[in-house]
């Protein structure tokens, strides 16, 4: 499996960014997927996540009401809607991809793209 993420950027404070992820897998809806986020000095933390049919999502307390995770499993995409932007918010985000959604939620994954920039400033 490999995951390539893009979208990342820079935004104002309050602003939106959107983050999407593509798989090359035959079977993507096996998959559970997850966005994680590392800023900076930071350790790596989840931020949320999605099973494979795309009924089920988790997400972190800092961005539940603010962030959105959807796939579409035709096209082999999760997406990160990352409404009301903060500082706070500015991070290398990773996707993930495991067929264990509870190892996504422990910060684990089989699979891991590259990393996007989000910067957001006050």
């Amino acid at each position: 499996v490999q995951l390539q993420a893009s979208g990342g950027g820079s935004a104002q404070a309050g602003g939106s960014l959107r983050l999407s992820c593509a798989a090359s897998v035959r079977t993507f809806r096996d998959y559970a997927m997850a966005w994680f986020r590392q800023g900076p000095g930071k350790g790596r933390e989840f931020v949320a996540a999605i099973g494979g049919r795309g009924s089920w999502t988790d997400y972190a307390d800092s961005v539940k009401g603010r962030f959105t995770i959807s796939r579409d499993n035709a096209k082999n995409t999760v997406a990160l809607q990352m409404n009301s932007l903060k500082p706070e918010d500015t991070a290398i985000y990773y996707c993930a991809a495991d067929k264990l959604i509870y190892r996504l939620q422990r910060g684990s994954a089989d699979y891991w793209g590259q990393g996007t920039l989000v910067t957001v400033s006050s």
